[in-house]
């Protein structure tokens, strides 16, 4: 499987398979806290929680949120500082950019519309963006809705070409860039696709950047404001929004770092501009405003069941599966096995920040944790990560 890199604005395929890979390894046995060497697993939820915001603010965190929600008992949790510099420690509930999280908010909106008869999930692309995805072997005629919400359109990732991601020294450069869905589109179409459609699965944030011009293309309105008037508004998310143009999170919020090289030096990657994550990757959130998102999705508050089911309709996923057997993506959502039966989930990542969920698939029981650092060495983050999910999960 190819390295991951550390800077990818919306989770890449690699990320999303090591981080997935870990989120399960709680279902095979506990391993030992990483600051308790052989300690058992604390009795209580807010032991539980704090033990791990804390190891994972040791294992080189720099500030660490968690947000459980069993029943109605809600327990949270902070270890680490908002800012290296001051020493201040991590807000309350702050906000944070949610990275890829933002795929399962298009998804639900693409199924509303399905659900509306207003489209299809077995469109044509050209159907709704005639002659954009083009050129290179690439063939909008062939490409389904289904398959962009499902990673199996083939289309090549428009990220390897953002100089934003691939250095230090170019995200300064590149930080406040703006991008336009086509602009990010166009860069993929330079690419022949990596596959015919429907015949593999790879992870491309690119298919969510079409997604997002197609619900504008059905509906008049942009997928930001869809979201907004669909998810948002009915569920009281009033701690949820799409940035724009603006390069900055929402305050109370942490400071965001990046290591661009395992063992670089730690670089504030706080302000971008989030155009270039568009509707894969530009949501800011809340723990508590992404737990409650969670939640009503599971519970059946924004899908009809029937569009439900399309949404868990799962597929091989072999980049996930080459380190996690039996992962499956389904329509913006991963179906995840744990020690007591399955959950479902959307990591998400941007240059500074991070978060790891999970639902139980009938919405009672969610982990939301929110990490400020963009580590060089991932793996033992998200192992602590995915034990934390599973205890909650299957406590």
């Amino acid at each position: 499987m190819k390295k991951a890199r550390t800077a990818r604005i919306a989770t890449s395929a690699t990320l999303v398979g090591a981080v997935l890979a870990v989120l399960v390894t709680a279902g095979t046995g506990s391993p030992a806290y990483a600051g308790q060497p052989g300690a058992d697993r604390p009795a209580s939820g807010v032991d539980r929680l704090q033990a791990a915001v804390e190891d994972l603010h040791r294992l080189g965190i720099t500030g660490v949120q968690g947000y459980t929600r069993v029943g109605n008992r809600t327990t949270t949790a902070r270890s680490g500082v908002a800012d290296v510099d001051t020493g201040a420690p991590v807000p309350v509930n702050a906000y944070f950019r949610m990275g890829s999280n933002t795929k399962t908010f298009v998804a639900v909106i693409l199924l509303q519309l399905v659900g509306e008869k207003r489209l299809s999930l077995e469109d044509a692309v050209d159907r709704w963006l005639p002659g954009v995805v083009s050129g290179n072997g690439n063939d909008g005629g062939r490409t389904t809705v289904r398959q962009l919400l499902q990673h199996t359109s083939g289309i090549a990732e428009y990220l390897d070409d953002v100089a934003a991601v691939r250095s230090a020294e170019e995200f300064r450069a590149h930080r406040y860039d703006h991008y336009e869905a086509e602009d990010l589109v166009a860069l993929a179409m330079g690419h022949p696709p990596l596959f015919a459609p429907g015949t593999s699965w790879s992870y491309s944030n690119t298919n969510y950047a079409l997604a997002g011009m197609i619900i504008e293309a059905v509906t008049g309105r942009s997928w930001a404001d869809e979201v907004r008037a669909r998810i948002l508004v009915p569920l009281n998310l009033r701690q949820t929004y799409a940035p724009g143009d603006d390069p900055t999170v929402r305050s109370p919020h942490a400071a965001g770092y990046n290591r661009f090289v395992p063992d670089g030096p730690l670089v504030d990657t706080s302000e971008f501009n989030p155009t270039v994550a568009d509707a894969a990757g530009a949501l800011v959130s809340t723990p508590t405003d992404l737990a409650r998102f969670w939640q009503a999705l599971q519970g059946g508050q924004l899908l009809a069941p029937a569009q439900m089911a399309q949404m868990r309709r799962t597929v091989a996923a072999p980049d996930i599966a080459a380190v996690l057997p039996g992962a499956r993506y389904g329509l913006g959502i991963v179906r995840v096995d744990d020690s007591c039966g399955v959950y479902w989930a959307h990591p998400g990542d941007t240059p500074g920040s991070s978060t790891v969920n999970g639902v139980s698939p009938d919405g009672e029981r969610v982990v939301v944790l929110s990490l400020t650092t963009q580590s060089g060495n991932p793996v033992p983050v998200y192992q602590r990560a995915g034990r934390l999910v599973d205890e909650v999960l299957c406590s």
